[in-house]
């Protein structure tokens, strides 16, 4: 390493910087201007002439490692703005509007929490405070449990630590002094978190501000006072290291922003998203349940869920259709041997459930359809000429999901996956990738969402233990996944370690109307199970040759699309996915044959209508049908029945005057047909 007394410094312009070794991100700063210096809250630096990382150095996934683990050194880092910077370097000052300096932010509030917390209550032990996508949390262990009125006491405390200004302050020291201190003051956690994450011999780093100290690997902003709007949301249960048998954990939810305005828009789109939320609206519209009786995780869909299900199922087997598939349906259960063969038995057993002892042998229910699938694709011989040969199928799936663990539709033990695989050459499968892209796109766009974003998951060479198949394998279909994205010029982020234990895979995350990232769509390249079962075409040549194998899913589950467009839409759907498209109110008795007749037209062109014949006043019948979010609500009175025409009101625009029934069918099954998302 070169030993000289200067170092360069390159700024987000090009520009370069020659300064002496340990200048701080915050000299210069201060060097450019003090009011530049005042605005920036953290600093990103990344080495000039960057080393080739290890095999080791996977991306961090888990909070706890993202917290304590060490960042490869070749790797652009965020630091305090008082690390002295010891090489060359390419370096950014980040004020309040960078998105890394929000999660730097969140994680000073989590110690300005704890702070609190042992001011407040000493006996409390602590356990790793990181940052979140929509705050911080820190876990703690303390055998009374947190009141109402203690969460208030600690949020006035904190209150008290940021107004004292104190300066966070990184220290080093040897692991044996950390970890014998730490044992001495009963830090069980903390103990644990230093022999996890250090190694004998190394130095570890601590924060401290006024009285407080903290085993962490930072950055923080320069003090307390940084760390301006924030609020306690709530206190949750967490078993240590997530073990039923270990202590009971208190974990406290908060989160923090760099100012009461965005603190304030915060807490609005959290109203946004309860009023949203897919359980609520599901029950309200009685759309779906979940009945204790029957078992957690489990869906029943009541009619009009149903009604938009069977909408949903149908567009996506008619595009299958169109597009090539060929639909076929496999059992619910299959012999425990098959699971061993697919691999699944080994790397996926926890999510299944425990096998069923049958008279001729062990059952499993399946997890996946993929195993199906090849069964009937190895119950023929194939030719080049078949290929590709590809799979759709709307399949029930059971994994065993963690009772802590279930949400709703979002997350469930029985689900319908419309999955598909494609058996295909290896000359075809960039082909075959992007026309599963383009699938994908039409999904999303048909029902209503315009943006998404994509990530590439890989494998780690440093696990090789956690998959199946060789490196070269791995490569190959790593780039082939890469190729295809860049023909879509579709921009990817790349996730190591991510990947199935068969291949890489391609995930499609829709944003949904409240800018929230759903994972649904997922594109997998397969090389190892066309070996396992053995699978072969003959090719050009006369010889075998083993096919290579597509999974996709669009919908991702058909429940948990279904949740996402609940919440999209609040309830309002579209009126080609509407349960009911229109509601009729008669404004009287004698007006009920009219609105009867009605009825049977619309119906006969297709339309979902529901007529209201109860007893009560016209504008009750109007309410309930709003109540209900229809798309349509056709008013019928002694005018309409001499011109046989209907009043019309729109949903969330109102009445839009008297016009023909024929006029009004012709608009609704347009707009139907064209799966339009306005009325």
């Amino acid at each position: 390493m070169d030993v000289s007394t200067q170092i360069k410094v390159q700024l987000p312009d090009g520009s370069e910087r020659e300064v002496p070794r340990g200048t701080t991100p915050l000299d210069i700063a201060n060097a450019i201007s003090p009011r530049l210096a005042a605005a920036v809250v953290v600093a990103r630096i990344k080495p000039l002439m960057p080393v080739a990382a290890s095999a080791g150095e996977a991306a961090l996934e888990a909070s706890e490692e993202a917290m304590y683990a060490a960042t490869p050194s070749s790797e652009a880092r965020i630091v305090d703005l008082t690390q002295p910077l010891t090489e060359d370097v390419s370096l950014e000052l980040l004020k309040e509007n960078d998105p890394a300096a929000l999660r730097v932010v969140r994680h000073s509030a989590a110690h300005v929490m704890a702070t609190a917390i042992l001011e407040l209550f000493p006996e409390t032990k602590l356990g790793h405070g990181p940052a979140t996508d929509n705050g911080f949390f820190y876990d703690v262990y303390r055998e009374v449990p947190f009141t109402e009125a203690d969460l208030a006491a600690i949020e006035a405390r904190m209150a008290e630590v940021v107004a004292r200004d104190e300066k966070f302050v990184r220290v080093e020291e040897s692991r044996e002094k950390g970890l014998t201190d730490y044992s001495a003051q009963g830090e069980f956690m903390k103990v644990h978190f230093i022999e996890r994450f250090t190694k004998l011999g190394d130095e570890i780093s601590l924060y401290k501000n006024g009285g407080f100290t903290d085993f962490c690997r930072g950055p923080h902003v320069p003090s307390t006072a940084r760390v301006k709007a924030f609020k306690i949301m709530s206190i949750a249960g967490a078993y240590w290291l997530g073990d039923e048998k270990n202590q009971q954990l208190q974990r406290i939810y908060g989160t923090a922003f760099f100012n009461p305005k965005d603190l304030e828009a915060h807490f609005k789109h959290l109203e946004e998203i309860k009023a949203r939320d897919h359980r609520v609206l599901g029950k309200q519209l009685d759309l779906f349940s979940i009945q204790e009786v029957a078992g957690a995780g489990l869906i029943f869909w009541h009619p009009k869920g149903g009604l938009i299900r069977k909408t949903m199922e149908d567009w996506m087997r008619d595009e299958c259709i169109r597009r090539g598939y060929h639909l076929v349906y496999t059992p619910h259960i299959m012999r425990r041997e098959l699971w061993k063969i697919s691999g699944h038995e080994g790397y996926y057993s926890e999510n299944m459930y425990p096998a069923m002892t049958l008279d001729d042998a062990e059952y499993r229910l399946k997890p996946m359809n993929c195993p199906g699938h090849i069964l009937i694709y190895k119950s023929s011989p194939r030719s080049y000429r078949d290929l590709p040969q590809r799979y759709a199928e709307l399949g029930n799936v059971y994994r065993y999901e963690r009772s802590g663990t279930m949400h709703g539709l979002l997350r469930v033990r029985g689900f319908t996956q419309d999955d598909a695989h494609i058996f295909c050459t290896p000359s075809q499968i960039e082909d075959e990738v992007v026309a599963c892209i383009e699938f994908a796109e039409s999904v999303l766009h048909t029902f209503g969402f315009q943006s998404f974003k994509v990530e590439l998951s890989t494998w780690d060479p440093s696990k090789p233990a956690d998959y199946t198949g060789s490196p070269e394998n791995w490569v190959t279909a790593v780039n082939s996944l890469k190729t295809a994205l860049n023909r879509k010029n579709i921009p990817f982020t790349e996730i190591p370690g991510e990947a199935a234990f068969y291949g890489p895979k391609i995930d499609v995350k829709l944003v949904d109307v409240l800018g929230r990232l759903w994972q649904l769509s997922t594109v997998q390249f397969d090389f190892n199970l066309p070996a396992r079962f053995e699978l072969e075409y003959i090719g050009e040549d006369g010889a075998p040759h083993q096919p290579v194998m597509v999974h996709r899913a669009l919908f991702g589950s058909v429940e948990r699309f279904f949740g996402v467009l609940i919440e999209h839409y609040a309830g309002a759907f579209p009126l080609w996915l509407a349960p009911v498209q229109v509601g009729l109110v008669p404004i009287s008795e004698k007006h009920l044959e009219y609105a009867t007749g009605v009825k049977a037209r619309l119906e006969a062109a297709g339309l979902r209508v529901e007529l209201d014949q109860s007893n009560q006043k016209m504008n009750a019948k109007i309410r309930d049908f709003g109540l209900q979010k229809l798309p349509f609500i056709l008013i019928l009175g002694d005018k309409e029945a001499a011109t046989d025409s209907v009043s019309v009101r729109v949903r969330a625009k109102g009445d839009e005057g008297s016009v023909t029934v024929e006029t009004f069918i012709e608009r609704a099954k347009k707009l139907s047909a064209e799966h339009a998302m306005e009325l």
